[in-house]
């Protein structure tokens, strides 16, 4: 007799639980069976069966479970395998036998490891049984409801416990990956889950994501999106959800960076951490899966980053936000997310989850020690084994200061990290018994010598940790000097960081650096030397904030009026210093000006600058009339009314420290001239010539007047100028060359760099940057686009029409997923509204309808193609713009509407102009269709309710 035939028979015949077990030992016993817990699991579920939620079968396994015959993982793996069989499938039954085996293993005391599942089991054993648990949750969904069972509670519990022993999948291949991969992303897709599981299982499908090759995954997609296109209508408009792309989190990061003096770049606190938390809402991403996105997606973009060792590396900037920004950005996220419910033991935990996740990406780490050892000329084996260790370190390092991880989790992640040294700043602030904030400000001061201060801000670029130090000190000093007028320490803080690019980088991620240009702007336009002891000096020092603030504005490309506090500060006072005015133009102010320092400049009789002259004259007003003077003195030159030697001893004045700081707009000015009088203006390539080929040439006016140089010595009709030994185009383009480091030929006619590229390639900009991002995305980079950059190249509507282009075709590839994500991102995400007009209001009220009538004319599959497409990023953009104007409002506390228009309007707007052409466009129908029946787009937006 076997043991399903005693049980059955037991059971037929009424024998109690209690003589039914010990049968079943006697029985054991004589005939030495082997896996005795297996069949006495199976014979009671067969049982079942036949006879569903009998209170008499439940007392014979909870007797046999408190014995010890039969253990709960054994009752575990055979019911959850059993319950995929049709005549197992009765909701109170399933539900008996998930809750028997809950109550056995919380009441054990044992971790799942043990009791779920035995202790020997292999990973590959534990993700079967996780599949098994996700077919029990699909049977429970698929099951009328009950007021008698809890059926769905209950395979969830058993689901996240079965999720909780799966350790270690290094041993899964490529194709099991995908298998688990896809059964994981369908219950996510398509089940109601509670928050609990939704969170496990996001992680779960997470880590099989990157476990996966790219190869693999890209295939994986590819089928999931092509299932997708195919069954239109089965998922919600809003998408997919997929957590494994660099799509959302990669477009996020670089629009922080790349608009970092904006306000929502990394300067802003406030504004940058809306705009990640509005993308944390738009996603519906748990806490752990968002972490762990921006984190890879940073990697990523530090790996893809440039590792020149000059003013054109790209993996310095990156590694100061990663390192010294990022940390401090997440930490602002978590205290806003803490006052809408998430508390600060789960924030830590998804940081916990997304720094365990990273360590796993072998291969981007070792992509982000190629970078970093390019970037630092490293070449030992020793330093190879340990650069990508250095910065993951460092990362960790600020994570646990500014306190969002624990220190024991920091060491479990690297042990080294408890012998880790102080670095050089920290050994040096701790050897004078102060932070590091107080010892560079006790650095940075009058008495350091040029070379001191340059080793010292060499050493803050090498240490991203002291970053965010050394932009407080220079704000609270300059903020305190402004105030003061202490031009004596503010120029030497100015002159300081304008000879320093990478200083400049460092506040930019830092702080509103254009906050410091208001300050600067304030001084400029109100200082006189009126009542000053020593004009000159007061002069010189004014010209280093004036060169500082000409550098910013150039660097950042900051161009729109700055507001601040409520004041409008204009930057056309620096940014127009180049106008050249007639003389009857000039107000009588400015015209006795320019009459007395054209005399004390270029007149052979003239003694040169006095004090009184200096006192006389605003710097506001000799900033802006020095490129008239010039534009006087070039034609006075050539009309023979001034020697060459006065000329020469005019300009020798613009290259000392007195007045040098207006020679940006000088060079500007004598540049436009010759671009328009060419041949007939010899005498103002001549001063060009002799201005920056001077070695008393500040390095900064050579920095920004380069570029604008270089594109005008490309022209053919300035090539054509006869050469003479006092006149050489060469040796311009030459000096040029040398400031922005390029390495090319002075004398070669073709000019590639795409700083002086034709207006033709230009014009192309917004179609490469679009082009670009999508082959960045379709590589799992982190893809950039520069919406403003593009916006100044071609018009809003012509820049969304060629946007739409370019998805359509993408679409059509299989990558809507990457489409969506992108269309979004142009579409909702906030930019400086006087740099560039919001986009989601052009792209629903001008270029959408012309979309519509264009895709009522195409043929079915097309049109099929097209119209989800459009569903797709309608609904996308609008949730995205709802929650990000959400999250600007609740966190900058200021009831504005970033994207132009409340998001609610645009929706309202939409839903009229759809229902007024649903009879005349089929379309619009369809749109009006698929909006109207998802339900979570309706919550949003019940305007669309069919």
């Amino acid at each position: 007799m076997s043991l399903a035939e005693l049980t059955r028979n037991s059971y037929q015949r009424g024998v109690s639980p209690q003589q039914w077990l010990v049968l079943c030992k006697l029985l054991v016993q004589q005939q030495n069976v082997g896996d005795f817990s297996t069949a006495i699991s199976n014979a009671i579920l067969e049982l079942y069966r036949l006879y569903p939620a009998d209170p008499t079968l439940r007392e014979y396994l909870q007797l046999a479970l408190s014995d010890g015959l039969l253990s709960n993982a054994v009752l575990v793996s055979t019911f959850i395998r059993a319950a995929r069989d049709p005549e197992l499938q009765n909701g109170s039954t399933l539900d008996m036998l998930c809750r028997l085996a809950l109550n056995t293993h919380y009441t054990s005391g044992l971790s799942p490891v043990g009791s779920i599942i035995p202790l020997a089991d292999s990973q590959i054993s534990v993700l079967s049984k996780v599949q098994d648990a996700l077919a029990l949750l699909r049977i429970a969904h698929s099951l009328p409801p009950s007021n008698f069972h809890q059926l769905i509670v209950s395979a969830s519990e058993l689901a996240i416990l079965l999720l909780s022993c799966v350790t270690d999948m290094s041993q899964v291949t490529a194709n099991q990956a995908m298998i688990y991969l896809g059964d994981a992303n369908d219950v996510l897709q398509s089940l109601r889950l509670s928050q609990e599981l939704r969170q496990v299982l996001e992680g779960f499908v997470l880590s099989l994501s990157l476990l996966m090759g790219d190869d693999a995954k890209a295939v994986r997609d590819a089928q999931m999106l092509h299932t997708m296109q195919l069954t239109m209508g089965k998922n919600d408009v809003l998408g997919a959800n997929v957590e494994t792309d660099t799509v959302t989190c990669g477009l996020l990061l670089q629009s922080l960076v790349a608009c970092r003096t904006c306000d929502f770049g990394a300067g802003s606190d406030l504004e940058a951490v809306a705009v990640m938390t509005g993308t944390l809402r738009w996603t519906s991403w748990a806490p752990n899966v968002f972490c762990t996105q921006l984190l890879v997606a940073a990697l990523t973009c530090i790996a893809q980053s440039s590792a020149k060792d000059d003013h054109e590396s790209s993996f310095s900037l990156w590694r100061a936000f990663v390192v010294g920004r990022l940390p401090r950005l997440l930490f602002a996220l978590e205290k806003s997310l803490e006052a809408h419910g998430t508390t600060e033991a789960d924030w830590r935990a998804a940081m916990h989850a997304a720094l365990l996740s990273l360590s796993q990406r072998s291969d981007l780490l070792a992509q982000c020690d190629v970078v970093a050892r390019q970037g630092t000329g490293h070449n030992s084996s020793q330093d190879n084994n340990t650069l990508h260790r250095s910065l993951i370190r460092e990362f960790i390092q600020q994570l646990l200061a500014v306190g969002i991880i624990e220190y024991a989790f920091a060491v479990s992640m690297d042990p080294m990290m408890v012998n880790d040294p102080r670095t050089r700043l920290q050994s040096e602030a701790f050897d004078h018994g102060c932070s590091i904030e107080t010892y560079l400000d006790s650095k940075l001061t009058l008495d350091s010598s040029p070379e001191d201060t340059l080793l010292l801000l060499e050493k803050i670029r090498q240490e991203p940790g002291s970053h965010h130090c050394f932009a407080a000190v220079v704000q609270k000093r300059f903020t305190s000097h402004s105030k003061s007028l202490d031009l004596e320490h503010l120029s030497n803080l100015t002159r300081t960081l304008y000879h320093h690019d990478f200083a400049l980088d460092i506040l930019s991620l830092h702080l509103k650096i254009s906050y410091l240009i208001c300050d600067a702007l304030e001084i400029i336009s109100e200082y006189d030397c009126e009542t000053v002891g020593d004009p000159q000096t007061a002069v010189s020092h004014l010209g280093d904030i004036v060169l500082f603030a000409e550098m910013v504005l150039a660097k950042f490309r900051i161009s729109s009026p700055i507001v601040k506090d409520g004041k409008f500060y204009r930057t056309e006072l620096l940014r127009y210093t180049s106008r050249v005015y007639q003389l009857d133009e000039l107000s009588p102010e400015h015209k006795s000006a320019f009459v007395t320092w054209y005399k004390a400049i270029f007149d052979s009789n003239s003694e040169g600058i006095d004090d009184a002259l200096l006192r006389t004259t605003k710097p506001q007003i000799l900033l802006q009339i020095s490129a008239t003077l010039f534009s006087q003195a070039a034609l006075a030159r050539q009309e023979n009314r001034l020697d060459n030697d006065t000329l020469q001893t005019g300009m020798s004045y613009f290259l000392g420290p007195l007045l040098r700081w207006t020679l940006v707009g000088v060079i500007h000015a004598m540049l436009f001239e010759i671009g328009h009088r060419a041949l007939v203006a010899p005498f103002h390539l001549a001063i060009v010539q002799t201005i920056l080929c001077s070695p008393r040439c500040p390095i900064v006016v050579l920095r920004l007047c380069s570029p604008s140089c270089l594109r005008l010595l490309s022209s053919r009709r300035i090539q054509n100028f006869p050469q003479s030994p006092v006149l050489d185009i060469s040796v311009i383009r030459a000096t040029c060359f040398q400031t922005l480091g390029v390495n090319k030929d002075p004398s070669c006619k073709a000019l590639e760099d795409h700083q002086i590229s034709p207006a033709t390639r230009w014009m192309d900009f917004p179609k490469q940057e679009i082009h670009e991002a999508l082959a960045l995305a379709r590589r799992h980079k982190a893809p950039r686009i520069d919406v403003t950059r593009c916006l100044s190249a071609t018009s809003p509507s012509k820049f969304l029409d060629l946007l739409w282009s370019e998805l359509s075709v993408a679409s059509s590839l299989g990558e809507m997923e990457t489409c969506r994500r992108l269309a979004a991102f142009v579409l909702a995400m906030p930019r400086q509204l006087s740099s560039a007009p919001p986009l989601l209001p052009i792209f629903m009220y001008n270029v959408l309808p012309y979309l519509i009538t264009a895709i009522d004319q195409q043929q079915a599959t097309e049109k099929g193609m097209n119209t989800q497409l459009l569903v797709t990023i309608i609904s996308s953009a609008l949730t995205a713009a709802l929650h990000i104007e959400w999250a600007v409002q609740t966190i900058c506390e200021e009831q504005r509407f970033v994207l132009g228009q409340p998001s609610a309007a645009i929706a309202r707007r939409l839903a009229a102009d759809l229902r007024a052409q649903k009879h005349s466009s089929s379309t619009s129908a369809t749109i009006l269709q698929r909006l109207g029946s998802s339900p979570a787009f309706v919550t949003n937006f019940p305007v669309f309710v069919m």
